[in-house]
């Protein structure tokens, strides 16, 4: 009888393995497919092309585009908000509300940035585990709008002169955050999902060249533009700074709390386009159990797949709610997240330029120009660059059969955050040795223009190209299919790390230290270049391999309409 068991068993737990692979198991089922799958000789000779980006797809950029809209506009003027007194009147040369001055103002930043990347954590435990992504982003979009209504009523002038806008400010932010990481962890697994393909094919284009059309060249194209779509919405700090300078904080706050509301709009409207896959339910605990088993019995993770279990360890196979892709998927995530370890120092040169940078352009002579609009230069570069980046260079790089795989993009990445920070020191001693204040400014304006600051944030924008937006594709594609929300919901949470260093630094973030602290960073950052590449440059010889770890793509899609719901099932049996 318990021969019979275990056969059934190991029936129902059986894979398949791509003939093309030795290294790691293929788990595609037979699809339909546009051509052929590329043979290894094709691999070799065929340059890799994107798939075409699906339409539901570019409906979840313009949700994200609203979301980051309203963050960047109401985040702009912050720094300003907090560390600058009342002016006289408006237009201002220095706006400001509550002077608290640059350490508490740079403190408050860093704790709202810290936050929006610790809650995306709980974000993505209710999406993966109760409600789905759907759900989850419409509910923390009307948590969200509780928030901005706080922040823009307690930013008038009557509530600033009865003290209203500090406790207003710190509830706001509180709620904001909250609602950020409900948003922010599940919106850009969505956009993924709405690409369906898991399998290469070869393609023959009009001109008769043949070509490889690769989920890994679509994923990155797809995190290309829905990071083009954050930064086009991030150009709203440009308005809000100016409304602050010229009329007051109020309105910059108004805003992008008006500019929410077609978010949720299109949210709703949209509700039947999305491809989604829906709760598991279980797997926390799943995991969890796995990861247990793991210990117990020896072989680790491969020992717990249950079709080795039921060989060997019979006896525990009622414990056993996996099947074998499970393992394999969790097993590939793990190896990410020790990859997501090291963008912490990375986060800490990104974060600059949201706070001490601003605070620096406030030394500077910037003309007409409020000194947090020097900000908004980021996102300028990068809606020039990454388009330049996804038709030219990456198409070229493939065209020499040179595809950047995911770790070297990570690497020059890191450097070019090295290189921002280095600069930018450098611009700081400038300022430090220019009078009339030298290295005294304390908020006051040195005879050095802020020009001087574009190459900072351009070097910053070119690392992000190649660092951050590589990061969400990574996070994705390496995740379980039923933890994709949680895996980059850990990669948004480096930034909370970061944001904890950037906690630690906020002794040195004044004159005339910052020399000293940018130097630092710069160090620090260049260390961990070269020291992930020694660790993780191997990984990209396995990318396509791992990537090919997956399930049948029908058992896991459902599209969200009112006839039709496929929910996942698995090939293991739970046997009791």
């Amino acid at each position: 009888m318990d021969e019979e068991k275990k056969n059934e068993i190991l029936e129902s737990t059986t894979i398949t393995y791509d003939d093309t692979t030795d290294d790691a198991p293929s788990y595609v089922a037979e699809e339909n497919l546009a051509g052929p799958e590329p043979t290894e000789e094709e691999w070799k000779e065929l340059s890799e092309v994107s798939d075409t980006i699906p339409k539901a797809a570019f409906l979840v950029i313009l949700i994200e585009f609203c979301e980051r809209f309203t963050y960047y506009g109401l985040s702009g003027p912050f720094q300003n908000y907090i560390q600058n007194p009342i002016p006289a009147s408006y237009p201002a040369e220095l706006p400001g509300a509550m002077d608290k001055g640059q350490q508490t103002a740079t403190a408050l930043t860093t704790f709202f940035q810290f936050w929006c990347y610790i809650t995306p954590v709980f974000g993505a435990i209710v999406a993966d585990q109760f409600w789905g992504k759907y759900k989850t982003i419409l509910v923390f979009a009307l948590i969200y709008c509780f928030g901005l209504i706080i922040l823009t009523l307690t930013s008038i002038p009557m509530a600033i002169d009865n003290g209203a806008a500090f406790p207003g400010y710190i509830v706001a932010i509180i709620i904001i955050g909250l609602a950020t990481g409900g948003i922010k962890s599940n919106v850009s697994p969505l956009v993924a999902e709405q690409y369906r393909s898991k399998t290469a094919y070869v393609k023959t284009l009009k001109n008769g060249k043949r070509v490889i059309v690769t989920p890994q060249a679509t994923y990155q194209k797809i995190f290309n533009y829905f990071y083009w779509g954050i930064n086009i919405g991030s150009l709203s700090a440009i308005a809000t700074t100016e409304l602050e300078k010229n009329v007051g904080f109020w309105p910059a706050y108004l805003l992008p709390t008006l500019m929410f509301i077609p978010c949720i709009i299109v949210v709703v409207l949209g509700r039947k386009q999305y491809v989604q896959s829906p709760p598991r339910g279980s797997v926390f605990v799943e995991a969890g159990r796995l990861f247990w088993l793991s210990f117990k019995v020896k072989g680790g993770f491969e020992a717990c797949k249950p079709s080795n279990m039921a060989r060997n360890h019979p006896e525990l196979m009622a414990k056993v709610t996996w099947d074998d892709i499970f393992v394999d998927e969790l097993r590939r995530a793990l190896k990410a997240c020790i990859v997501f370890c090291w963008f912490p120092i990375y986060w800490l040169c990104y974060n600059q330029m949201t706070n001490n940078l601003v605070s620096m352009a406030g030394t500077m002579l910037t003309g007409n120009v409020p000194n947090d609009i020097m900000q908004n230069i980021d996102p300028i570069a990068l809606i020039i660059l990454i388009p330049i980046m996804d038709n030219f260079f990456y198409p070229l790089l493939r065209k020499w059969n040179i595809p950047m795989r995911p770790i070297a993009r990570i690497t020059l990445g890191f450097f070019f955050a090295a290189a921002s920070m280095g600069y930018t020191a450098g611009i700081q001693a400038k300022i430090y040795r220019t009078p009339p204040y030298y290295d005294n400014p304390i908020g006051r304006q040195n005879w050095i223009s802020a020009a001087y600051l574009i190459p900072s944030y351009v070097l910053i924008a070119i690392s992000e190209i190649f660092a951050s937006i590589t990061g969400m594709e990574y996070a994705y594609k390496k995740a379980p299919q039923s933890m994709k929300s949680i895996v980059m919901a850990l990669y948004l949470l480096t930034s909370c790390f970061a944001s904890i260093l950037g906690f630690a630094l906020v002794s040195v973030a004044v004159d005339p230290k910052l020399t000293w602290m940018y130097t630092g960073i710069c160090v620090a950052m260049f260390v961990c270049t070269i020291l992930f590449w020694i660790c993780h440059h191997k990984a990209d010889a396995h990318d396509i391999e791992e990537d090919a770890i997956q399930r049948d793509s029908p058992a896991h899609a459902k599209r969200n309409s009112d006839e039709e719901e496929v929910d996942v099932e698995y090939e293991a049996e739970k046997t009791a």
